[in-house]
């Protein structure tokens, strides 16, 4: 049947000479070809790969494979592939005998069973036999759900796999995963069955002729972007996929996953590492190019849960109740809108903000990638006798258009008054413009505006990429992997968190806008909060709050609250020190807890005195001070960096000495002690900031700790119960020296020690945080209401 088809196709003129099949035969195995995507997409983009490729030396067979039995399976199959569309630049007669040639190489399936695949593996064997064909490869194309996937492979691998010298290829569809953990599982199944080149797993967007774009135009146009493509001239970037649909019918997928995992982890987080990754010299080679993605993901900056402006629309919680059978007082926490705010620590992109939106029933159906550059020029030339193509007041802009919106189309603009870009001929031409059509308030005629020759739709080009083995428009489970670890802090941090509630599509109005603040985002009109647990208790719903604890002052928030008023405070302290004594030495410890405040410091507190303040460690892990286990590492990230703190007023503790970590014979406590003495006045700190652990321990001074807690040192090693052991840390008699101490507690995980300190008296051998008592200083405790009350 095979070779009939073969020299019917021939006949018409496609096929040159059976010479040229020489090359080998492809079966292609679209697993779930009944279902949806295979309905939309799959089929058709199988059928332009056959009429883009029958004439070019490979013979194909398709397979459709399904859980659904024989005969209904085949009815089910057919009845898509008789919708076929012809592409309209292809001769009608050609094409129709194409379409029926590719109906008579496809046929139906039942894959359920570890027979099913053997059976299917000696079909294609016996058809290559009596053809007398070589076989170059074999392409599963997995459109079923993840959870499928692991049988599926199991199959494959154990006897459906070609022969030694052919080639497989396992196509993936996403979700990959739902969060780091879930990913890595599901990445360490799949890699028991496939090689990592076997496998490619597919996000539809790179596939979108705009994104795809975005290498190739940094390439070709190096001599231009090369001198503007930073920090230094790049105002900002924003990458969105707007959508006017909402999730009705959908809302069993969408409860899992939300706008962040359906969207921003995936799409626009590929775009936005096509746009910040450094070009390798050359963009053929795949390896150099997905290792450069893999460095652009290493430079981004942790998400916070003010990165973040979540929202939903205010019908999918009855659609969620009526499509999941939810009773009517079940409140869905899934975010159907989202705007974060992305930072990169390169040296080229340190400093630019990066707004990843998207969203579900919004105004517009629009997707676009626009770098917006800085205009440092005033124009004294009235507007209107500006000539537009060259005035540089005009807004300076390169817009990737990926579809929809007012363009209706891929394309790509570049502001006039920025250079005329070069653009491949034979896939791209400059477009003529529409006088009356104004993108991102300017006029189409500010813009070199360029379309594809030929618009194709993604998943036709991607399955093109899949046959010609280019690996660098797919997921490597490297890159899944660093994506994941980069989205599941933000995620976790999120889970449960108010959202902005919109009525959905033009009537949202402003309620959608958000605004960069400090290197936050947060939404630009306030809109009262309502609680999502109204019978979670209130402060005010407490008889009384002591203001006291320990016997000394006690401030009480909720946990933002709190910090907000603990920076304020230190800042007013560091203020009044600075103008008594002319600088302020300030004493930080290491841990988690502080890791908030010194963000909130950094990012909302402009008057504070850093010129003339010394920053010094209250306690180290001996790692090195680039370990990400260093607390001075950990500083320097999320303060250090940010400030203007003199070079010289920094004083790390200096536990790596002659290439080793902590060692008595280098003395590096007592180098740190006499540093102290040196530059602090009496050796008494102006202020301490201190935690508490679950086990009492403050600093790096633990429960019956053997030094620190006594005697005339200042600054020991002590040993802690959990890894990394060694630690540096001032001593309990040095810290009660100190003119002010704050305390900070924050969480439900340290109610119980909260609670036992309020209770037990002076006993640092047992709780060392009990001998904090400043000789002639001031101690105040701040403790949040999760750590106070439970």
């Amino acid at each position: 049947m095979l070779r009939r088809v073969l020299c019917t196709v021939l006949f018409v003129g496609t096929l040159p000479s059976l010479a040229e099949m020489s090359q080998g035969h492809i079966s292609v195995i679209l697993l779930g070809a009944t279902g949806d995507l295979a309905k939309k997409y799959l089929w058709q983009g199988l059928f332009q790969l056959y009429m883009d490729q029958v004439s070019n030396g490979h013979s194909f067979t398709f397979h459709g494979a399904a859980l659904t039995a024989l005969e209904q399976g085949q009815r089910l199959m057919f009845d898509v592939l008789k919708q076929l569309a012809c592409p309209q630049d292809e001769a009608p007669n050609k094409c129709a005998v194409l379409k029926d040639q590719f109906l008579k190489l496809s046929q139906y399936h039942q894959l359920k069973t570890a027979e099913n695949y053997t059976m299917l593996n000696r079909e294609i064997e016996t058809l290559l036999r009596q053809e007398g064909l070589k076989e170059a490869g074999r392409i599963f194309y997995f459109s079923v759900p993840p959870f499928a996937y692991t049988e599926i492979a199991r199959h494959i691998n154990s006897s459906c796999r070609p022969p030694p010298g052919a080639w497989l290829r396992v196509v993936l569809e996403k979700p990959f995963g739902h969060d780091l953990e879930s990913a890595q599982q599901l990445a360490a199944e799949l890699t028991s069955f496939f090689r990592e080149e076997e496998m490619y797993r597919v996000d539809h967007y790179l596939g979108k002729q705009a994104v795809a774009h975005i290498l190739p135009f940094r390439d070709q146009n190096r001599q231009f972007l090369d001198p503007i493509w930073n920090r230094h001239h790049v105002e900002r970037v924003e990458i969105v996929l707007k959508e006017t649909l909402d999730a009705k019918g959908r809302t069993s997928f969408y409860e899992q996953y939300g706008v962040i995992r359906d969207v921003l982890q995936n799409h626009l987080t590929e775009a936005l590492m096509f746009l910040t990754m450094e070009l390798p010299a050359n963009l053929s080679r795949t390896d150099e190019v997905l290792q450069c993605k893999l460095r652009a993901f290493q430079s981004l900056r942790r998400l916070e849960k003010s990165s973040a402006v979540l929202g939903q629309y205010q019908a999918y919680a009855s659609q969620v109740q009526k499509e999941l059978q939810k009773t009517q007082d079940y409140i869905s926490t899934t975010p159907t809108f989202a705007g974060v705010l992305i930072h990169s620590d390169s040296l080229r992109w340190e400093g630019v903000p990066f707004l990843l939106t998207s969203g579900k029933a919004l105004d517009e159906r629009v997707g676009y990638v626009r770098v917006l550059f800085k205009n440092r020029a005033y124009c004294t030339q009235s507007e209107t006798l500006r000539d537009a193509g060259h005035s540089q007041c005009k807004a300076k802009q390169i817009i990737f258009y990926i579809g929809h919106g007012a363009l209706n189309t891929p394309a790509v603009l570049v502001s006039r008054n920025l250079f005329r870009p070069v653009m491949p001929e034979d896939s791209w031409r400059e477009a003529i413009g529409q006088p009356d059509l104004h993108i991102f308030g300017q006029p189409l005629s500010d813009y070199y505006v360029y379309s594809p020759v030929k618009e194709r739709d993604a998943y036709s080009v991607l399955i093109s990429n899949i046959y010609h083995g280019r690996k660098d428009f797919f997921i490597t489970t490297e890159n899944l992997l660093a994506s994941w670890a980069f989205w599941t802090p933000l995620l976790e941090s999120v889970t449960n968190q108010p959202l902005r509630l919109y009525p959905g599509g033009v009537e949202n109005q402003h309620l959608l806008d958000f605004e960069m603040v400090s290197g936050e985002v947060a939404f630009t009109l306030a809109e009262p909060v309502e609680l999502l647990n109204p019978s979670r208790l209130m402060p005010s719903d407490f008889k009384s709050i002591q203001s006291k604890f320990r016997q000394s002052p006690l401030v009480s928030a909720w946990s933002e609250d709190l910090i907000s008023q603990l920076a304020s405070d230190i800042e007013k302290t560091a203020s009044r020190t600075v103008a008594h004594a002319g600088q302020f030495h300030l004493a930080l410890s290491g841990g988690s807890s502080p890791v908030v405040l010194f963000q909130r410091l950094a990012r909302h507190h402009y008057a504070f005195p850093w010129k003339h303040t010394h920053i010094w460690l209250v306690d180290e892990r001996c790692v090195p001070l680039t370990d990400t286990e260093s607390n001075f590492f950990s500083l320097h990230n999320h303060l250090l960096q940010s400030v203007r703190v003199p070079y010289f007023n920094i004083h790390p503790m200096p536990v790596h000495l002659n290439q080793r970590l902590c060692v008595e014979e280098d003395r590096g406590t007592e180098l740190y002690a006499k540093e102290i003495v040196a530059l602090v006045a009496n050796a008494s700190f102006d202020l301490v900031l201190l935690g508490v652990g679950t086990d009492g321990h403050t600093a790096s001074l633990f429960p019956r700790s053997e030094t620190g807690l006594e005697g005339a040192q200042t600054v020991v090693l002590t040993e802690s119960p959990v890894k990394p052991h060694q630690r540096m840390s001032l001593s309990l008699p040095l810290i009660n020296k100190a003119r002010q101490v704050f305390v900070l507690v924050l969480g439900k995980g340290k109610h119980d020690i909260t609670i036992l300190l309020s209770r037990v008296g002076h006993e640092p051998k047992k709780w060392p945080i009990s001998g904090v008592s400043p000789n002639s200083g001031q101690l105040v405790w701040y403790v949040d209401y999760e750590a106070l009350l439970g």
